[in-house]
Formats: C-alpha cells, sequence, structure tokens
C-alpha cells in the first residue's frame, strides 16, 4: 500500500507539524512518501499556468515561471495517483489552510483527472479508490455549533476529497491548546497518541 502524506506546516514546533512527526515515526509496514508542500516549488495557480497550457498546445516555448508551474503541478497529480491512501496534515491558520496547501488542491482539481461531469451536468468524483486521513490541529476550539460555521481548513478538505470521491477513514483534530493552556499539554498528548493509533492502523486498511 502507498501512503501520501501531505505536510503543510513548516513550523518547527507547529502542533500538526508534531502529528506529522508522530505519523512518521509510527506508520509500519506500507510504503509512505511526503509531499512537503513548504518544501516543494510551487508557484501559485493562476493566469501563467493558463499562459502555458496554450503555449504547450500551439507548440511555443514557456517562460520559467510556466515551467515550473507545469512540472510542480504534474509532480502533485504524480503523487497522488500513485496513493492509495492520503494522509492531509496541516494547521488551522487564519480560518483556513495554508496557501501552500491550497495549491496543491489547484493543482489537482482538474476535471477529467479527480473529477467528471456526467452527461446530466453532475459532478462525479473520479478517485473513489483512495483513502484519506486528515490530521488537523487549531489552537481554538472550533467544534462548538457557534464556532463551526467559521472553520474553513477541515470542513475544506472534507468537501474537495468528497468531490474527488475519496472516502475519509481517519481524522484526527487537535484543539483548544491555545486558549486553555492550563490543559495544553494535555490536549496534545491526547491527540498525538490518536495520531499513533491512526498510523499503526493503516497497515490493516484494504486498499
Amino acid at each position: 500500500m502507498n501512503v501520501l502524506v501531505v505536510k503543510a506546516n513548516n513550523r518547527p514546533d507547529g502542533i500538526s507539524t508534531k502529528m506529522y512527526d508522530t505519523f512518521m515515526e509510527n506508520v509500519q509496514g506500507v510504503d509512505v512518501t511526503t509531499f512537503d508542500v513548504f518544501a516543494e516549488d510551487m508557484p501559485y495557480f493562476g493566469q501563467d499556468l493558463f499562459n502555458a497550457f496554450g503555449k504547450v498546445q500551439n507548440g511555443e516555448a514557456l517562460t520559467d515561471v510556466e515551467s515550473r508551474l507545469l512540472a510542480a503541478k504534474q509532480k502533485a497529480m504524480d503523487a497522488l495517483t500513485a496513493a492509495n491512501v492520503v494522509v492531509f496534515a496541516f494547521p488551522l491558520w487564519n480560518l483556513t489552510i495554508p496557501a501552500k496547501l491550497q495549491t496543491f488542491i489547484d493543482y489537482v482539481f482538474q476535471a477529467g483527472y479527480t473529477f467528471k461531469y456526467n452527461e446530466n451536468g453532475q459532478l462525479e468524483g473520479l478517485m473513489g479508490d483512495k483513502k484519506v486521513v486528515i490530521l488537523n490541529a487549531r489552537g481554538g476550539y472550533y467544534s462548538s455549533p457557534e464556532a463551526r460555521p467559521m472553520e474553513m481548513s477541515v470542513n475544506y478538505i472534507k468537501n474537495v476529497v468528497g468531490m474527488f470521491g475519496m472516502e475519509i477513514i481517519e481524522e484526527v483534530i487537535i484543539e483548544g491548546h491555545n486558549a486553555s493552556q492550563d490543559k495544553a499539554q494535555e490536549i496534545i498528548a491526547n491527540g498525538l497518541e490518536a495520531v499513533k493509533k491512526v498510523a499503526q492502523s493503516l497497515q490493516t486498511v484494504n486498499a
């Protein structure tokens, strides 16, 4: 089984970084690849990419940034294609996901690759053979009914992978360690223990 871990935090002391580290230390019996969105060369999605598509069709020379965009997009797609299980390890930053993780999603969010439109114009996911694990950290409390609508990181990832047809099999969220600093160590420790159990259970997943 091939496991792709999309790491989306470059803070060494970040809690979602610790979740990533804990996962990597405890996963066994599977082939694991990390796609670190902060370490990869990932120019932002925009007109340069669409210019590149047009130039490729017309056989025209590409600029440096256009070449980099096409290479980065292909690398992200190749990594996703090879995976049976995709693990997203990411924080909630300013109510949403890090921009670099958004860029990864932009690269793979492509009609004919991750989804298609059927004859009725309805969207159908094309990645129903892949499973997803969500590892997320957020310093405040967003699980209450009042705060949940403001949380646009886990909710966004769930919507995206749902559109792709992927199945979420595990979810670990560490929250409240900044809001309740007197309980921070306990909150983090319990969360990391849950991550450890998820990592150890992956070798029993039927991909």
